[in-house]
């Protein structure tokens, strides 16, 4: 077809259906006005192909276009940015199926599909968001067949079959690619997305920051370990340090609030067999990330900090996997400075009169730091205290004299915070640290998978000779906690999954749920892990297990060889032989009539109609010639009966002009 020939009525309907497909993704991160105007231009396109309405004048096509402009800025309050970039694209798109006459308006909405389709993978590179992706490439391709295909012809099916031929005749092709092409870094950058929540624990505590996540279900993250998996009381998830008390919480110590001889950790003395293993953690928006201490990780671009936790330079904005390795009986930090004692006991004066005055009558009984911490475990053990999701509030300054001597029901921060505080009252070192607790081990893959309800707050305390030592007072409140899980130790709370009714995990009561629950769980972390996880570093470390050293010039020549492999067999039969289709009875009549107007002299010629030669038999035959009326019968027929059967043909790209 040439360009600028009409735009096909059936592949409009292909069009339209492919500019929805590829903006659905994109419905929880763009204005509602974005899908109003492409719901407004598809129906009114619709009108346009029913005949019931016409194309827009160009002064309101332009108006349409600088609205849109305009609604964009005052959105998002400037077009630099990811999700201005991805809702002008939208919005263009949309805007040009107003305009869409022409094939060439076709060819070029359906690049600018593809182009918005790669955008899915700026937000979302999830399983589910890449299948969904490779049906929006179907579409595509579907609706670039229909481009190609005979205008007057109506919607097929075949043209979607034909699309997936094509697709599958690539696959060879992209497993080549995946293997042996190059990861190249980004050759530019835009900011970061904006207005993306945060999700998972923040980077300060209070009494209720934890709780609300015990309310959830969604993952967190997803753990494999390389051997057995440790019992869950070693699974303590190290995430953040909380060191300074400040406004009634606790939070991170800033960066430039260390001197320089602090900012770099001490390195342990690492006792025992380390445990091995991978976390596939899920978008955060934030830069930790979560191991079990002592951790270190040799993923490319994941530091240690002075406190011993995991970082990363850059938000989480997607899924991120890291290799880990953790010494759980890592001797942490045995001598401490003047400057970290004094960072890790201090605590405001007179906020809670009732507590300082307890915990000095038991500093005189307990001298040694050690039996002052079991005391005040004992005191947690033996108290009617309550682990439960819904606490009382406390609002006032004095947060640890009503808690301790008054409302004795908390979640794990209220335990930590009172805790802590209790210690730096003694001058005691100690800190919180955020993280999560425990998992559910999947046992089809031996992963563990840590949701958002499974978030924890514990106790670090610093003692002579055993540098920073785990004292989680949760435990000694309520032991199951630790020991089988929160679901547990909650005891069928109402509160419990409350913020996830519809979650898989809520009903994994029923066995065909929890069937496809584990196994989708499973596929996920084998996904971000062989998949997304599948960086240079990777490629290289399986292209050297393949074909040992690898040099520039042979890779070059793997490179090409491989796509020669793959091309020139896929060549070879798409050009093969291909039979005609068996003439159907009324070309077979026709036929045979021609070759006995032959004999008498009458030879058709190349490429003339059916018509054509009934007129010049007329002309050659005599009147009443009983050939002329058989002739005549056959075009009938010819006609009549196979229309429907040559039209199928053109539709499958194998229509010929025998007749």
């Amino acid at each position: 077809m040439i360009s600028g020939e009409q735009l096909p009525r059936r592949s409009l309907l292909w069009l339209i259906i492919c500019q929805v497909a590829v903006m659905l993704p994109h419905l929880e991160r763009i204005p509602v006005w974005v899908v109003i105007i492409y719901v407004g231009t598809a129906l009114w396109r619709l009108q346009m192909f029913r005949q019931r309405a016409e194309m827009p004048r160009a002064w309101l096509r332009l108006l349409l276009g600088i609205s849109g402009a305009a609604l964009l800025f005052i959105s998002y309050g400037t077009f630099i940015g990811l999700e201005p970039m991805v809702a002008l694209l939208l919005v263009a798109a949309a805007l040009k199926i107003l305009e869409a006459i022409r094939d060439r308006d076709g060819y070029l909405l359906v690049f600018l599909g593809f182009f918005i389709c790669v955008t899915h993978f700026i937000f979302n590179q999830t399983l589910p968001a890449t299948l969904y992706s490779m049906l929006c490439t179907g579409l595509l391709v579907t609706t670039l067949v229909s481009l190609n295909q005979t205008p007057a012809l109506a919607v097929s099916k075949n043209d979607p079959l034909l699309a997936l031929k094509m697709l599958t005749l690539a696959v060879p092709m992209m497993v080549v690619l995946f293997f042996l092409f190059p990861r190249i870094g980004p050759i530019w950058s835009v900011p970061s997305k904006s207005g993306q929540g945060q999700t998972g624990m923040s980077d300060f505590l209070r009494p209720g920051a934890v709780t609300r996540l015990g309310r959830s279900a969604d993952v967190a993250f997803r753990v494999g370990f390389d051997g057995d998996i440790p019992a869950n009381p070693v699974l303590y998830w190290r995430g953040l340090v909380l060191s300074e008390f400040e406004g009634g919480a606790w939070r991170t110590l800033p960066r430039h609030k260390l001197p320089s001889v602090e900012r770099r950790p001490i390195q342990p003395e690492a006792l025992g067999e380390p445990l091995q293993y991978r976390v596939v953690l899920e978008p955060t928006q934030q830069r930790w990330l979560y191991g079990i201490a002592y951790a270190e990780s040799p993923t490319a671009g994941v530091y240690e900090a002075n406190d011993y936790r995991l970082g990363v330079i850059n938000p989480i904005e997607f899924q991120f996997g890291y290799d880990v390795m953790s010494w759980p009986k890592a001797l942490l930090q045995p001598n401490l400075s003047l400057w970290r004692r004094r960072v890790e006991t201090a605590f405001p004066q007179g906020l809670n009169p009732l507590t300082e005055t307890w915990i000095k009558s038991l500093r005189d009984q307990y001298s040694d730091d050690k039996s002052l911490v079991v005391a005040l475990l004992n005191y947690f053990r033996e108290q009617p205290f309550y682990y439960t999701l819904e606490p009382p509030e406390i609002l006032t300054p004095d947060f640890v004299d009503k808690f301790v001597f008054e409302s004795r029901r908390g979640f794990c921060e209220h335990y930590a915070y009172s805790f802590v505080a209790m210690l730096r009252m003694a001058e005691i070192p100690a800190r919180i640290v955020a993280g999560y607790q425990g998992g559910e081990v999947n046992p089809l893959n031996n992963t563990v998978v840590v949701r958002q309800f499974d978030a924890h707050a514990w106790a670090e305390v610093w003692f002579l000779g055993d540098g920073w030592v785990r004292v989680d007072p949760t435990a000694a409140v309520a032991p199951s906690r630790i020991e089988l899980g929160i679901e547990a130790a909650l005891d069928g709370q109402p509160g419990f999954l409350s913020d996830s009714l519809i979650s898989a995990y809520r009903f994994r009561g029923i066995s065909a749920v929890n069937w496809i629950r584990l196994r989708y769980d499973a596929l996920a972390f084998s996904w971000q892990s062989f998949v997304v996880g599948f960086d240079s570093p990777r490629q290289i470390e399986v292209l050297k297990d393949w074909f040992g050293e690898i040099k520039a010039s042979w890779f070059i020549l793997l490179l090409l060889g491989s796509w020669g492999a793959v091309l020139l067999p896929l060549m070879l039969w798409l050009n093969r032989v291909r039979q005609f289709d068996p003439l159907l009875p009324e070309e077979k009549r026709f036929q045979s009539i021609c070759k006995r107007l032959e004999r008498r002299g009458l030879v058709r010629a190349l490429g003339e109609s059916p018509l054509q030669t009934q007129r010049r038999a007329i002309e050659h035959l005599p009147d009443g010639d009983p050939l002329c009326m058989a002739l005549e019968g056959a075009i009938a027929d010819l006609y009549r009966n196979t229309n429907k059967a040559l039209t199928s043909r053109q539709s499958n790209g194998s229509s010929d002009s025998r007749t």
